[in-house]
C-alpha cells in the first residue's frame, strides 16, 4: 500500500492542510481508477441494522467529509457505509485555526473544528451529483450562532432538508466544540428533542413514502447514570440506532503531553477503552432494543472486534485512517469476517 510511504510527508505539514491534500489525492486516484493502489477489495459480509442491509460492517465516521465533497472516492475504498457531515442549516467557518492537532506518540487527534461546513444546500447538491448508491448517513447539527434553547429548530430544519437523500440521519448532540451542545444529552432536553424529531420523521415518512432511520451520536464522557437515562429515552422514543462515541474531553490518556492543554475533543487510540466501556454499558442498558454503532480508537482489526464483542453491531473509522491509511478498512473487515 502507498499510504505508509506518503504518511511521513503528510505529517510534515499541519494536520488540516494534510487532511485536505489527502482527500484531493484520493479524488484523483479514484478518477484515474487507481484506488486499488491504496487499498484492497473488501469482501461481502452483510449485516442488517436499522432496517437496512449493510454490505459489510465497516463504516466511515462523520467529520472526515463534512460537505459530501468526496463521497465516490471514499466509497471506492470498500466501506460498507459512508456518513457525511456534520452539516448545519447555514454555512459557518467553525473555530479559528489552528484547530486540528496530531498526537502521534499516542496515535491520537485533538480537534476543535466547530462544525465548519458549507451549509446543508451545498451538501445536498454534492450528494445529488455523486454516483454512490450505497448506504449514506447524513450527520446533522446546530449552527454555533443558534441559541441552545432554539437548537431543536436547527435539527428539524436539517432533517427536513436531508431526509430525501439520506439512508439514515444521525443527530449529533455530543460534539464538545459547539458551546453548550452536550447539554442536549441531559434527560429533559434530550426527551424534548427526540420527541420532536420522531414526530417530524413520521410526517416525512408519510410525505416521501419512505422511512429513513434516525440515530443519535453520544459522548464517551457519560457516567453510568447518564448512560442509563439515555438508553431509556432512546428506547422510549423508538430511535433506530445510537452511535457511541464521539470524542472525549478527558486528557488522562495523554497526561503530560505538550498538546494535552489544547482545547477540543480527543480521538484515536486514547479514547478506545473509554468508548468500548461505554458501548458495553449501553448494550447492557438497551438490552437489544436498538443497534449500537461503535466508533472510537479503532486502529487495527482487533480493535474493531473489541467493539463488536462489547455490543456494537457496526463500527466506524476516522482517526485510525489518519495513522493507518485505507488498508485499515480491509483489515477490520477481515477481522469481523472471521468472527
Amino acid at each position: 500500500m502507498l499510504y505508509p510511504l506518503l504518511r511521513p510527508l503528510l505529517f510534515r505539514t499541519d494536520a488540516e492542510s494534510a487532511h485536505e491534500t489527502t482527500l484531493k489525492m484520493l479524488d484523483t486516484a479514484h478518477q484515474l481508477q487507481l484506488t486499488g493502489l491504496v487499498t484492497r477489495k473488501v469482501g461481502r459480509n452483510p449485516v442488517k441494522a436499522m432496517g437496512l442491509t449493510f454490505p459489510n460492517p465497516i463504516g466511515l465516521a462523520a467529520g472526515l467529509d463534512k460537505n459530501g465533497d468526496h463521497i465516490d472516492a471514499l466509497a471506492a475504498l470498500g466501506f460498507g457505509f459512508i456518513e457525511i457531515g456534520t452539516i448545519t442549516p447555514r454555512p459557518q467557518d467553525g473555530n479559528p485555526k489552528p484547530r486540528l492537532f496530531r498526537v502521534p506518540e499516542h496515535q491520537g487527534i485533538i480537534n476543535r473544528m466547530g462544525f465548519n461546513n458549507k451549509g446543508v444546500d451545498v451538501l445536498l447538491d454534492n450528494v445529488r451529483h455523486s454516483r454512490f448508491k450505497g448506504i449514506l448517513g447524513i450527520n446533522i447539527g446546530k449552527n454555533a450562532a443558534t441559541p441552545i434553547e432554539n437548537a431543536k429548530d436547527d435539527y428539524l430544519t436539517c432533517l427536513d432538508r436531508v431526509y430525501e437523500c439520506a439512508s439514515y440521519v444521525t443527530v449529533n448532540i455530543s460534539s464538545p466544540n459547539t458551546k453548550n451542545l452536550r447539554q442536549l444529552q441531559q434527560a429533559d432536553e434530550l426527551s424534548d428533542l427526540l420527541g420532536a424529531l420522531k414526530n417530524r420523521q413520521s410526517r416525512l415518512a408519510d410525505q416521501y413514502g419512505r422511512y429513513v432511520p434516525l440515530a443519535v451520536k453520544i459522548a464517551p464522557d457519560l457516567d453510568a447514570e447518564q448512560t442509563d437515562d439515555i438508553a431509556r429515552l432512546l428506547t422510549q422514543h423508538r430511535l433506530d440506532a445510537v452511535i457511541a462515541t464521539n470524542t472525549t474531553l478527558s486528557r488522562s490518556e495523554i497526561a503530560g503531553h505538550a498538546l494535552a492543554g489544547e482545547a477540543g475533543g480527543l480521538s484515536g487510540a486514547p479514547v478506545r477503552e473509554r468508548s468500548t466501556a461505554l458501548i458495553r454499558n449501553l448494550a447492557r442498558a438497551l438490552d437489544g432494543a436498538l443497534p449500537i454503532i461503535g466508533v472510537g480508537g479503532i486502529l487495527c482489526g482487533d480493535d474493531a472486534r473489541e467493539k463488536i464483542d462489547a455490543g456494537a453491531t457496526l463500527v466506524q473509522l476516522y482517526s485510525g485512517l489518519i495513522y493507518r491509511g485505507p488498508g485499515l478498512i480491509s483489515e477490520c473487515a477481515d477481522a469481523l469476517q472471521r468472527k
